[in-house]
């Protein structure tokens, strides 16, 4: 057998540790080498003479507590053979979790009270108690000489925590302090430690301010990791200019300002200038604008749409469905008026021409759309993904605007922004930032206008959590409350989270959502679906009222023929999954009931209940959930209810479940190599490694005097198509 003396962060593992091992990590935890090892950083520390707060757990967690056994019975099983040993653990501070292990003859001897161990398993819940069932354990050792602090780290079932831990111990014995990525005057004008003592503390640490002297130190790492992949961008993108598209007078966009029958607000008015100035240089626009439901981004975009059209340019609009697609052009066009009517009667001497190009059109209906972009006859095309493909031309695209952009995959945008010899300005706009996007903004990706003014004429929404299985008569009140908008003479939406029929248990209409948050593994039932809920509505509390059904499997005709109905007012109640979340406007529609609301993320649910309220009588939103109070996602819906800010909101979401994977992965479907960087905790950090990458890229724009960053890159950010996630957003 070889004996190994020394390892590097690319040494396989299977050296250091043995096969058993090895092995494991690598099917387990997707861990193969030494430095995908090491990278694995403890989740938290636990002090050996402190108990871990078991009120913190939550069902359907993995989880590794220390605690002290408290109790211990055996008794026999009711329903086979054997013994099943009950143990009552605690921690210290009054709460108590049970632990149930079956056939446990061998523990007789070990599980006593008194016992302090690291418990690991996960949280289950039996007759309203939560538990571990057969957890693995491992004692805590009291000797001199033994590490103050108990590293705990991300585990899974059948390999621990403290498992984990050995391994680490091992291939720390034997791994070669590596080279340092960061100039040493970097190193010296932050206070930052060398890379391998970073590594070997954040481990093993001593004392409390060896875990924040590590933990600083590799913060640093993947901030300047992140940076110098974007001013690389930056750098390249310069050599690929736009087309300048200066404000025409007299043109199409004077004449829409002047047939608007409102005043633009402030926001509008200033995040308009900031982008015709954009659009008005050659340097590339990449600008998100973040506005509230309801806060105008419509106009803001058409408005640019237009300044593109005035320069002889096309602009294409991506929406994420068929039926926002449909809902974009014919409001685009109700816009307009005379202005999208081109060769028409009656249309306006400069008018362009608004077509809508997705999928599923007839063949004779998407051979108009295609020759009228291709032609550039559309000044306007609005389309789903139907636009990205390749045999979808444009005469001079000027302009991509994207809607709602998390429900695009980043590939998805930038094959549409890369036609053309120059490259098309790109504006993004979204209602409610979700994690990536604000992580995004803050690492500099994009130049961000904020429209936090909402238009005149909207009303205010009442959000009310509907605790169902707690209280069951609240969910009667609601459904009472329906039939009385009804008799007022408004509309109302009722959201399911999925499909349903022959369609299959895991038909959302987006189950890859990076919003989504299910809540926990206890077994629960399938979510409630439209096909389901709508006769029994039907037949049940909502009997007598005209109800329709909207999802986005209906054939595209019957998904317009439904929404048209909805519109006209020829449908009191509209069951829909969350096809309608973005774009839909029924300024009559009033109150909006949600269905298993925990199954939805806090951007869809606020997206959701901005459909109601858009005209000049008051909204209300139920969120109907039968999850009980104190659980995570209680604590969501009633964030919820207790803010109509979407800006607030999104702080609230990434407190509850911090920014996820900033890198996309979620949307590229590849590991990140950021474990650390928080965009709450890191903000400081952020900003100075993007001032220091800045000037690092200026001075040397391959970095190829410096070949540890050029390294830190591809191990933070990956390849080269993987660098590019952070440009194309």
């Amino acid at each position: 057998m070889t004996v190994v003396t020394q390892v590097d962060l690319d040494t396989p593992l299977l050296g250091p540790i043995g096969k058993k091992a090895a092995d494991a990590l690598s099917t387990k935890l997707g861990l193969h080498t030494v430095g995908d090892l090491v990278r694995h950083y403890p989740r938290r520390y636990v002090d050996r003479g402190k108990l871990t707060d078991i009120a913190g757990l939550e069902l359907g967690e993995h989880v590794t507590v220390l605690a002290e056994v408290e109790k211990v019975t055996m008794r026999d099983m009711r329903h086979r053979r054997g013994k099943l040993m009950q143990v009552v653990i605690t921690d210290g501070r009054g709460r108590r979790l049970d632990c149930t292990f079956f056939n446990p003859y061998k523990l007789k001897a070990v599980m006593v009270p008194g016992l302090r161990a690291l418990f690991s398993g996960q949280v289950s819940r039996f007759r309203d108690k939560l538990q571990l069932t057969h957890p693995e354990f491992e004692p805590i050792e009291e000797s001199e000489g033994v590490r103050p602090f108990v590293s705990i780290y991300p585990a899974t079932q059948g390999f621990d925590s403290w498992q984990i831990a050995r391994c680490v111990r091992q291939v720390l014995e034997l791994l070669d302090d590596p080279t340092d990525p960061l100039p040493e005057s970097l190193r010296r004008a932050e206070g930052l430690s060398d890379l391998g003592r970073a590594l070997r503390r954040i481990h093993m640490p001593e004392t409390e301010a060896d875990q924040y002297a590590a933990k600083n130190r590799l913060v640093w790492d993947e901030a300047m990791g992140v940076q110098l992949a974007l001013a690389l961008r930056r750098k390249r993108a310069v050599q690929r200019p736009a087309a300048a598209n200066p404000h025409v007078p007299g043109g199409l966009l004077e004449a829409f300002d002047d047939r608007l029958p409102y005043t633009l607000t402030a926001g509008q008015q200033s995040v308009g200038a900031e982008i015709a100035a954009d659009l008005a240089s050659e340097t590339p626009m990449n600008r998100l604008v973040q506005g509230d439901v309801g806060a105008g981004k419509t106009v803001v975009a058409l408005r640019a749409m237009l300044q593109v059209v005035d320069s002889g340019r096309q602009a294409a609009m991506l929406a994420p469905t068929e039926v926002l697609a449909a809902q974009h052009a014919r409001s685009l066009r109700s816009l307009l008026g005379p202005l999208a009517q081109a060769g028409e009667l009656g249309g306006a001497e400069q008018a362009t021409r608004v077509t809508l190009l997705s999928g599923s059109l007839p063949a004779a209906a998407k051979k108009k759309a295609l020759l009228e972009a291709q032609s550039g006859e559309a000044g306007i095309v609005v389309g789903t993904h139907a636009l990205i493909q390749d045999r979808v031309g444009f005469a001079e695209l000027g302009l991509v605007v994207v809607d709602e952009q998390h429900r695009f995959g980043v590939e998805q945008r930038d094959a549409l922004r890369g036609r053309g010899e120059k490259a098309p300005h790109l504006l993004v706009m979204t209602a409610t930032p979700i994690p990536r996007t604000v992580a995004m903004t803050v690492y500099g990706d994009l130049e961000v206008s904020a429209l936090r003014e909402l238009p005149g004429g909207r009303s205010p929404i009442a959000t009310t959590v509907v605790p169902a299985g707690e209280k069951p008569t609240w969910l009667e009140r609601g459904w009472k409350r329906i039939h009385e908008e009804v008799a007022a003479g408004h509309q109302v939406y009722i959201v399911c989270p999925r499909v349903g029929g022959d369609t299959g248990k895991d038909d959302t209409e987006f189950p890859d959502d990076p919003d989504d948050a299910g809540a926990g593994t206890d077994e629960r039932r399938a979510p409630l679906a439209v096909l389901e809920v709508a006769p029994q509505l039907a037949e049940g509390p909502l009997a007598g009222l005209r109800i329709g059904v909207l999802h986005g499997k209906l054939p595209p005709d019957e998904k317009d023929t439904v929404m048209r109905a909805f519109d006209a007012g020829e449908l009191d109640v509209l069951v829909a999954t969350t096809v309608i979340e973005v774009g839909v406007d029924v300024p009559n529609s009033t109150a909006m009931v949600i269905m298993d609301a925990d199954r939805f993320g806090l951007s869809q649910l606020h997206q959701l209940r901005g459909r109601v309220g858009r005209g000049s009588a008051p909204g209300v939103c139920l969120l109907v959930t039968d999850m009980p109070a104190g659980t995570t996602a209680r604590e969501r819906l009633d964030a919820v209810a207790s803010t109509t800010d979407g800006f607030e909101l999104a702080r609230m979401d990434l407190e509850l479940r911090r920014e996820g994977d900033v890198l996309g992965s979620l949307q590229s479907g590849r590991r990140s190599g950021l474990r650390l960087l928080s965009l709450l905790r890191h903000e400081e950090i952020i900003a100075k490694a993007r001032v220091r990458a800045t000037e690092i890229v200026d001075g040397d724009p391959g970095l190829v005097r410096h070949p540890g960053l050029h390294a830190l890159v591809a191990e933070t950010v990956g390849d080269e198509e993987r660098a590019a996630y952070l440009d194309k957003v």
